[in-house]
C-alpha cells in the first residue's frame, strides 16, 4: 500500500492510546505505509462559553495538546519511531476533523477507539460511528 494510517487519539481516554497505536503501527508494517496521529480539542471558542477564557487560551490548549500528543507516542512506540510520525492537533468536531485530517493526508485506513454504546449513543450517534459512516477509507474500530 505504501499509504497512511491515521492513528485517532483521545487525549481524554488514555485507557485506549497503547491499543489505537499498536495496531496503526502493525497495520502500517504489514502495507509498508507511514503513520499519522492526529487529536481533536473542542472549539470552545466560538461559543458563549468561550468568553468565560482568557485570550489565547485556545492556543495554550491546542500547544499543550501538541506536547502531550507527542509524549504519548514516544512512549507508546518509542522515540524513534515518534520522530518518524506526523502529529496533527486539530480544533473543532471530533469526526469532522477526523474525517477532515484523512482526506488531507490521503490516508488509506483510519483507527479509532469506541466506547461501548449506551442508549443515547444508539439515538445520537458517537463520533466512531459517524467516521465509520462519512469516511472515504476504511476504518478499523477497536473496543475497550
Amino acid at each position: 500500500m505504501s499509504g497512511i494510517v491515521l492513528a485517532a487519539i483521545d487525549l481524554a481516554h488514555p485507557e485506549h492510546h497503547t491499543s489505537i497505536l499498536t495496531k496503526a503501527a502493525s497495520m502500517a508494517e504489514l502495507d509498508d505505509a507511514s503513520i499519522a496521529v492526529v487529536t481533536v480539542i473542542p472549539d470552545f471558542g466560538m461559543s458563549i462559553v468561550g468568553s468565560f477564557f482568557e485570550e489565547g487560551a485556545e492556543q495554550k490548549a491546542l500547544n499543550d495538546a501538541g506536547v502531550t500528543l507527542h509524549g504519548i507516542v514516544s512512549d507508546v512506540l518509542g522515540a524513534e519511531k515518534a520522530a518518524r510520525i506526523k502529529h496533527v492537533v486539530l480544533h473543532g468536531t471530533a469526526y469532522e476533523e477526523i474525517l477532515e485530517a484523512a482526506r488531507d493526508i490521503d490516508a488509506q485506513l483510519i483507527v479509532m477507539g469506541a466506547h461501548r454504546p449506551n442508549f443515547q449513543d444508539y439515538l445520537i450517534g458517537p463520533n466512531a460511528s459517524r467516521v465509520v459512516r462519512h469516511s472515504r477509507c476504511s476504518v478499523l474500530i477497536l473496543r475497550d
